[in-house]
């Protein structure tokens, strides 16, 4: 798997409550089903890789209207 992306503060607790829930379930006995909750922390760590893509894409499509918009600035000098 790849890095795990930064994280919001939301994101955090989350996976926090999560992590707590599972050990929780631990205690209980080593038979006790944790992939309800591994699967939510999954889909957690995967949405967050998503809105950091969708971040980089965003800045990279603004970076490219801000040069285009520069060079049509200095082609009206």
């Amino acid at each position: 798997m790849g890095q795990d992306p930064k994280f919001t503060a939301r994101e955090i607790t989350q996976i926090g409550w999560y992590t707590a829930r599972m050990a929780k379930r631990g205690i209980a006995g080593e038979n006790v089903h944790l992939g309800d909750l591994q699967k939510k922390v999954d889909r957690i760590i995967d949405g967050a890789r998503e809105r950091e893509a969708r971040q980089a894409a965003d800045a990279a499509a603004a970076e490219k209207a801000a040069r285009k918009a520069a060079a049509k600035a200095r082609n009206r000098k």
